[in-house]
């Protein structure tokens, strides 16, 4: 079942969220399609600002998936000093994509 993670990161900026992704894309620049991801499963991406730093919501194909990719952005959170990040995770009823 696909699942829906939200990660909102107070004090977050944009440069640090590109530091990140270029991290999670071992040194090749933002993440620019699913097969930039570490793991397989990601249907969907969205970031941006919020009022208080940077949003992030993702779309997966199962729990097991993202659980995977938490293994490998959980550390890079931490290393940008982000360490108390914990994202809501909601079961998706309906995912359409382009």
């Amino acid at each position: 079942m696909a699942i829906i993670a939200v990660f909102n990161v107070p004090g977050m900026t944009q440069a640090q969220y590109e530091e990140g992704t270029n991290k999670l894309n071992k040194g090749r620049g933002l993440v620019k399609a699913s097969s930039d991801w570490p793991v397989p499963g990601l249907i969907a991406h969205i970031a941006g600002p919020s009022p208080t730093g940077w949003h992030v919501t993702d779309v997966w194909d199962s729990e097991e998936s993202f659980n995977r990719f938490g293994e490998t952005i959980l550390p890079i959170l931490r290393d940008l000093g982000f360490a108390d990040v914990q994202p809501k995770v909601f079961p998706a009823f309906n995912v359409v994509t382009a």
